[in-house]
């Protein structure tokens, strides 16, 4: 039996575990190994059923997964998550709308640090469902605009997803996060868009809340530095060459240290 005749069955075999609900991860070890061991032999396929899964958790790359994380929620237990979403808020949420545009916008620069998906849905849900309970958002729109957000941690960097992506595919990681940059602040704006057309069509879906001034203004975002910093020394350092994704991960902690003694 020739090798594409052997992947062409593997296919089929695939997508029929798929079918019988077998999980992926199964499914993939199952094919692959006896893929593998049809072409080469079952020793060989033993072998790299022991080698591949060691050597890609291994990697020296992953180590760049906890460091994220860790910083992610450092921010999110010390209460910065608020002090971000009151200051987004000053700026956007007098229109109508507002708060959902703020809860996006909040999860986009909470995603530029965190770079997992789920710490940013579960720290987001916390901060701003209440408040937009409290102003008479419609349940259906908090909702949507909490999910929305946070799956942009899926390009924004430093996300996670790219990373074992660049890690499987042998890409570099650097680069990747780069690259995630603009099409994830792109589905920002595309969130946004689709916000306005909702509260348009249906305006009682997102009341204004009450406009701040200017002073105010200004000084919440002076309580949001740390955000700024983390991200021009992570992602401006990678984009500059100054230091590895790895790198960028270890360097925002003593910023973390930084702010919780201010």
């Amino acid at each position: 039996m020739t090798p594409e005749m052997i992947g062409m069955i593997g296919i089929v075999a695939l997508l029929i575990l798929f079918l019988v609900k077998v999980p992926v991860g199964i499914s993939l070890i199952f094919v692959g190994f006896f893929g593998f061991s049809m072409i080469r032999t079952f020793e060989a396929g033993f072998i790299q059923l022991g080698a591949s899964p060691f050597a890609t958790a291994s990697s020296y790359s992953l180590i760049v997964i906890p460091l994220f994380i860790v910083m992610g929620m450092i921010l999110s237990y010390c209460n910065i998550g608020n002090d971000l979403f009151r200051a987004v808020d000053s700026w956007i949420g007098h229109v109508r709308g507002g708060m959902a545009f703020t809860t996006l916008g909040t999860s986009a620069i909470f995603s530029s640090i965190s770079g997992s998906v789920n710490a940013t849905t579960a720290s987001m849900s916390r901060i701003t469902l209440p408040e937009l309970k409290k102003y008479g958002y419609s349940p259906t729109l908090s909702a949507a605009s909490v999910a929305a957000g946070g799956t942009l941690g899926v390009l924004i960097p430093p996300s996670v997803i790219l990373i074992l992506y660049g890690v499987l595919t042998m890409e570099p990681i650097g680069a990747l996060l780069v690259a995630g940059l603009v099409p994830g602040l792109i589905n920002l704006l595309l969130f946004m868009f689709v916000v306005y057309i909702w509260v348009r069509k249906d305006p009682q879906a997102g009341p204004p809340s009450e406009k701040s001034t200017w002073k105010t203004r200004f000084k919440m975002l002076s309580l949001v530095w740390p955000f700024m910093v983390l991200f021009l020394l992570t992602i401006g350092g990678i984009y500059f060459g100054i230091f590895t994704p790895t790198e960028a991960g270890a360097i925002g902690q003593p910023v973390h240290c930084c702010y919780r003694s201010l």
